[in-house]
């Protein structure tokens, strides 16, 4: 997923009213710069982008803390920016995280970081209750919205859908609105976003970092373990 042209803000805060939840509040974003916009969907199976980002700034965590899985001391660190809005960060999440969290997270070969990157208010509005979930059910919530993104994102009335999605996952009416009006976790999602942007020349969802080699959109299966096991090899690990 690309920005589209004229959108100045990675970033819009879009809450509910208390009536009807049918009114959208907006904050200020950070700017974007013009020449990373685009007008076309990341293609599916992009190529590495040839780009090293390695050293401390791209492994500093948010205000937020960083959303995390496996061993921080194993051999390959993998960076993950998406957003929930996107078709292609859904399908990699439904279809090749399982593969990557049981071969390679869960066998300590691979330290999995994810950073919010949303496009649009709704996205937004996904990653503040994924937060507001708290740490311990940040991926649950995270992948509950991935696998039912087509229900809710391009729904008739998306935010209704978030809403009823939200009060199955144990938040009330109350702490459903006070989580999107929660300008600490809104900001925080904007710093991390501003930054991939900024500093990493992040402009389309997903990006990944392989330790620190960046890699832009939805890689097959096969090329992204081949990438991993490149840098298992570099590292010593079998």
């Amino acid at each position: 997923m690309k920005l589209n042209k004229g959108i100045l803000a990675i970033i819009i805060l879009a809450v509910v009213a208390a009536a009807g939840y049918g009114g959208w509040r907006y904050f200020g974003a950070p700017e974007i710069t013009p020449a990373l916009a685009g007008t076309e969907p990341a293609a599916p199976a992009a190529k590495g982008s040839g780009v090293d980002v390695t050293g401390p700034r791209l492994m500093e965590a948010g205000p937020l803390g960083e959303m995390t899985l496996g061993d921080r001391n194993a051999p390959v660190a993998i960076i993950e920016y998406a957003s929930l809005t996107c078709s292609h960060c859904a399908e990699f999440h439904k279809d090749d995280f399982p593969q990557l969290k049981a071969k390679y997270i869960d066998t300590g070969k691979v330290f999995f970081i994810f950073r919010d990157f949303p496009f649009d208010p709704l996205a937004t509005a996904g990653f503040m209750l994924s937060h507001c979930a708290g740490p311990e059910r940040y991926f649950g919530f995270t992948d509950v919205l991935f696998d039912s993104q087509e229900k809710w994102a391009f729904a008739q009335d998306p935010m209704a859908e978030l809403r009823r999605i939200a009060l199955q996952g144990g938040f009330t009416d109350d702490s459903f609105k006070a989580c999107l009006q929660n300008q600490k976790v809104l900001d925080g999602i904007r710093w991390v976003a501003e930054r991939g942007n900024k500093e990493f020349g992040v402009n389309a969802t997903p990006t990944f970092f392989v330790n620190g080699e960046k890699n832009e959109g939805a890689l097959p299966w096969a090329e992204f373990e081949a990438l991993i096991q490149k840098h298992l090899k570099d590292g010593g690990a079998k």
